[in-house]
């Protein structure tokens, strides 16, 4: 009974949080290989950054004013590790 509705909740969530594997360009599909996220809960946003970087992923803000060396990440989406394709955003609230 619950898979109709998990697939329409799936189907919508996971092209927002860019893990569509449409979305790729046909010459970059044989380059993409799969990671776990890592936790970059409670660093800065600056060791968050390097962190995402050196695992091929990249860090989108919730927030448009911050300080790289003091604020700091509190949450993310998608959750430490969950595989996604490199290249992905990892979305992050910080305080």
């Amino acid at each position: 009974m619950a898979a109709p509705i998990a697939s329409q909740v799936l189907g919508e969530v996971l092209p927002y949080l860019e893990l569509n594997k449409d979305n790729i360009p046909e010459d970059e599909k044989k380059e993409v290989s799969s990671v776990s996220v890592p936790d970059i809960r409670y660093k800065t946003i600056k060791e968050a950054k390097k962190i995402l970087k050196e695992a091929g992923l990249v860090i989108e803000l919730q927030t448009e004013e911050y300080n790289e060396d003091e604020n700091v990440i509190i949450s993310q989406i998608p959750s430490p590790g969950i595989q996604v394709n490199t290249g992905n955003k990892v979305i992050c609230e910080v305080n």
